[in-house]
């Protein structure tokens, strides 16, 4: 079988010659977007808006980018993303536009609508059947995902705290699912509390949207509620003293698989291309109401119609890539106690793995991890 093209250019210009967005233009032009026949067609392009206090996620003039494709060809576009289960500024679809319009998404910017994919309370979803699955037989999608004629993945490829790193497989497996099904994903390892290690500052509990997490007033430490607990893993990112240790070893490698297969439910049987920007690469994911400095430089823009593919060709590009001073990273390989991974993802979140991700991805049928890289600086 012939390798998928993963199409590349970086993020060099010149003075007054064309700017970033048209520079991505011409970069999915050349990967051949126009193949989708959009024509006439309800297009969704999912993207992530960024919490509220974060600023490493992509800017909207990328996405109107985009867009303005998609009607160069004839199609509807609209941007989207499904909400989260966890406490912040995109719970539920008001606070989600709301969110996104303070992020600088709105018509105006990006140049199409933005329809929350899973409704107003994260409820309005269908179940897909996933073809090949091992963990998941039904995916709990967004209605208004599933809705589109032909699906287009924008992403911030990035660092994460549980998967590694955050590419296409995590913004569509991830990011299409509902709250339910975001739920489903995350439901395997629950994690204990050391309670020498905790500081009770109270930080993860903030984190928590079930009631996972509770606080005895009398010793200030917390424990889990085993109970209401669904190994999100929210409080792991919010811990700074490492009081916070998952009990199932496998935890992230069963929420890779089910991250694979619900990307598999949203692409099967539909027209489907997939972009993806190594640019801010902050070690966690943009759901933080923060981000912390960029652990490597920025990379590139990258397009496939396969989107293994292209997480494969931006992860090959980030482990030849040199971490950058200052960063979380760089601070991991400085400190003489620290143990080298030679893995950049997983050097920057010792916890995390991502490998798993790929190889079910490969094993299900989403695509394939060889490609032939065009170069079209």
């Amino acid at each position: 079988m012939e390798k998928p093209n993963v199409y590349y250019t970086d993020f060099r210009t010149v003075a007054f010659g064309d700017g970033l967005p048209t520079k991505l233009k011409k970069l999915i032009k050349k990967a051949g977007i126009e193949q989708l026949n959009m024509d006439g067609k309800f297009v969704a392009i999912k993207m992530h808006f960024g919490e509220l206090g974060n600023i490493s996620y992509l800017r909207p003039n990328y996405a109107k980018a985009v867009a303005d494709v998609v009607k160069e060809f004839g199609g509807k576009p609209f941007l989207t993303d499904c909400n989260t289960m966890y406490p912040g500024s995109r719970k539920n679809a008001l606070e989600h536009l709301e969110c996104a319009w303070e992020n600088g998404f709105t018509p105006l910017s990006v140049g199409c609508p933005i329809i929350i994919g899973d409704g107003l309370k994260g409820t309005d979803d269908v179940d897909v059947p996933v073809a090949g699955g091992e963990y998941v037989h039904a995916a709990k999608i967004g209605r208004a995902v599933m809705d589109a004629d032909v699906f287009i993945s924008l992403t911030h490829f990035k660092g994460h705290e549980m998967t590694g790193f955050g590419g296409a497989i995590k913004n569509i497996g991830m990011g299409c699912g509902s709250r339910a099904g975001k739920k489903e994903q995350h439901c395997s390892g629950k994690p204990h509390i050391e309670e020498s290690a905790c500081r009770g500052c109270r930080k993860c509990q903030r984190e928590c949207a079930n009631g996972g997490l509770v606080f005895d007033e009398s010793t200030r430490k917390m424990s889990v509620n085993q109970d209401n607990c669904v190994g999100c893993g929210r409080c792991l990112g919010a811990c700074n003293f490492d009081a916070i240790i998952f009990d199932n070893d496998d935890a992230n490698e069963l929420l890779n698989c089910r991250m694979a297969e619900y990307t598999k439910a949203v692409v099967d049987g539909r027209p489907n291309f997939h972009i993806s920007l190594i640019v801010d690469v902050s070690p966690n994911c943009d759901c933080h109401g923060e981000n912390d400095a960029p652990i490597l430089p920025n990379l590139g823009m990258f397009a496939s119609f396969d989107p293994l593919a292209l997480d494969q060709a931006c992860v090959d590009a980030c482990l030849a890539a040199d971490p950058l001073p200052g960063s979380q990273l760089a601070a991991h390989l400085a400190d003489p106690h620290f143990h080298d991974h030679h893995d950049h993802f997983t050097n920057s979140s010792p916890e995390s793995e991502w490998k798993s991700c790929l190889a079910h991805a490969e094993k299900i049928g989403l695509g394939s991890r060889e490609y032939t890289l065009v170069d079209c600086r």
